[in-house]
């Protein structure tokens, strides 16, 4: 690899690669940011890549009326543009996928409806899924436009009606999630630098005009990993295109925060989402491209280097090599970044407007989560991950430790924050359930007719006025205090109350390793640690945790009555180890 210059530059420019938007990054960054390299090795990659996710769409779209997601058709529209244009691909100006381009435009003509919008799944005529199409299929146009291939020009024709189309809905249409506001934002500025009508802008800065909302951790209102790839990428298009720096500041600090949640086999930590990813981890190679553009843009070595660690995650080839386009759109990510400072591996990281705590210690990693929206609810758009915390070491994984009772049938224990103390981590939750008294004299019906209210304990709904009776109540108290001794962790689990109530302490860990010390149950993933030590076991890594406790074998009901009454779930997928005993329950458990 050579180091990056004019020369260079006029190279990438000679293959239709670069504008001036990028030559004035290039210039910024070669004057006083850390060093950027030409990578061969990397482009031949990406072409490589490329030309086998080509060959793939052609043996999978075969049947176009067979397939209703219709994301599909923009995906392979934008990687046969890029191949199509590429002078290295071996489908450069191939007569076939100029065919496959027409003849999915075609079917892409024939389900959009007459006012521009597409179905996405259950979303039907959904003004932001129609953006999302055309985060795809935007570049698609300016990569067949820049490339000026004479043959293409009926594509490129029938491409701009959809596009056209698409941007009234987007521009007119409205939106039902908070991300879905910079989506349609970007997509408008986009629709602006391709066609160049002002009306695009104006109903953009309409939304902007709302306020973008960051919390001091960097994190967006969702929390979502998932969603704060959609927000930052929308930030940094705008950013880019109408040099709008203040929005590649807000995408820089969520990306900043965004390390604090990586694992590092590079899944990120999604405990504190309050969205549908907070069961399950997001891989930071799909952040690939945000971090190394806004590495370029800040001249930062802490985002470049990050840049460069993902390359070297399993995902970067499923998730950044198969995007021809995005290099051909922005072509200085073909550079390669030789940052002078590198991301720490050890560190303590609270993330207090999430109830988030990040302990690292090199391949030894650990979560402690009380950050769960009150009052506990079962719905989309809010926090209510029961996992108080997780631990990693290498290959070993513990995905979640979690803690029920049947306490009035409420579930699981969820803290209210999380309390810091040196390197002492206290969960804390009081769960209240009440008997309800007879009503005053003046609130009785002789018809016995009584308004449909919820109780007041959030556990059930009857014809019984609750907010009008007084009550009794009883009172459960709970306590999960966390602390770290370089990498182990000791958890001291403290749950008070009325007697007898059934406790259960739920350790799950990844599929695939191997359980000892612990008794099989009935079903095949779920085994009791009776006593002793217990020890999962992942290549070679080793988790050990104890000593265990039993007093008894109930693991019914466990997510609590919201769930069970419509036979719902929320289990995470794995190998169970269950620690029991009854209240007044205390017991230390060590995980190492």
């Amino acid at each position: 690899m050579d180091t990056m210059n004019r020369s260079t530059f006029l190279k990438l420019s000679a293959l239709g690669l670069a504008g001036t938007t990028h030559a004035g990054l290039l210039a910024r960054w070669l004057s006083n940011g850390p060093a950027i390299v030409h990578d061969d090795a990397l482009l031949d990659r990406i072409i490589e890549r490329s030309d086998r996710v080509v060959a793939q769409y052609f043996e999978s779209l075969k049947n176009y009326d067979e397939i209703r997601y219709y994301r599909t058709f923009s995906d392979a529209l934008a990687a046969y543009a890029a191949s199509y244009c590429h002078p290295k691909s071996t489908y450069h100006a191939s007569g076939e996928v100029l065919a496959r381009m027409d003849s999915l435009l075609d079917r892409l003509l024939e389900v959009q409806y007459p006012n521009g919008t597409m179905d996405s799944g259950g979303n039907r005529q959904s003004p932001p899924d129609t953006a999302f199409f055309l985060e795809k299929m935007i570049p698609a146009a300016e990569i067949l436009k820049q490339a000026g291939i004479d043959a293409s020009g009926g594509v490129r024709e029938k491409l701009d009606t959809f596009l056209v189309r698409a941007g009234e809905a987007v521009r007119t249409g409205g939106i039902h999630t908070p991300n879905h506001r910079w989506v349609v934002s970007a997509m408008l500025a986009r629709l602006h630098a391709l066609f160049g009508d002002e009306k695009y802008l104006r109903r953009m800065d309409q939304w902007l005009a709302e306020g973008i909302y960051q919390n001091a951790d960097g994190n967006y209102p969702e929390r979502s990993r998932n969603y704060a790839l959609v927000e930052s990428n929308a930030f940094v298009t705008i950013g880019r295109l109408l040099d709008r720096p203040e929005l590649m500041e807000i995408a820089r600090r969520n990306l900043v925060a965004t390390y604090y949640y990586l694992e590092p086999n590079g899944d990120l930590v999604t405990l504190d989402s309050r969205r549908q990813d907070q069961n399950a981890p997001l891989e930071m190679a799909r952040y690939y491209f945000l971090y190394k553009y806004l590495a370029l843009h800040f001249k930062d070595d802490f985002l470049a280097s990050i840049a460069n660690q993902i390359e070297e995650f399993p995902g970067f080839e499923r998730h950044a090599l198969t995007k021809l386009y995005a290099f051909m759109e922005d072509p200085i990510l073909l550079g390669r970044l030789e940052p002078r400072e590198h991301p720490p591996t050890t560190y303590t990281k609270s993330l207090p407007g999430s109830g988030l705590v990040r302990i690292r210690r090199a391949d030894t990693t650990a979560s402690i989560f009380g950050g769960n929206d009150k009052p506990i609810q079962v719905a989309s758009g809010r926090s209510n991950n029961p996992t108080l915390f997780t631990f990693r070491k290498g290959k070993a994984i513990l995905h979640s430790v979690r803690v029920s009772t049947t306490f009035f049938s409420m579930g699981y224990v969820r803290g209210d924050g999380v309390a810091i103390d040196g390197n002492r981590y206290a969960l804390t939750e009081r769960k209240e359930a009440y008997y309800y008294l007879p009503l005053p004299a003046d609130k009785r019906n002789p018809a016995g007719d009584y308004p449909l209210t919820e109780s007041l304990d959030g556990r059930f709904w009857s014809k019984l006025d609750f907010p009008e009776r007084p009550k009794d109540t009883v009172v459960q108290q709970s306590t999960v205090t966390v602390a770290e001794d370089n990498g182990a962790f000791t958890l001291v689990f403290d749950i008070d109350g009325p007697p007898d109530v059934d406790v259960t302490i739920e350790c799950c860990f990844n599929q695939g390793g191997r359980l000892e010390g612990v008794s099989p149950e009935r079903n095949g993933d779920d085994y009791f640690l009776r006593s002793g030590t217990a020890r999962y076991i992942a290549g070679d890594d080793v988790i050990e945790i104890g000593p265990g406790t039993y007093a008894h074998n109930n693991l019914r009901g466990l997510d609590g009555e919201a769930y069970s009454v419509h036979n719902g779930t929320i289990r995470g997928e794995g190998m169970h180890v269950y620690l029991t005993g009854r209240t007044p329950f205390r017991h230390t458990m060590t995980i190492r």
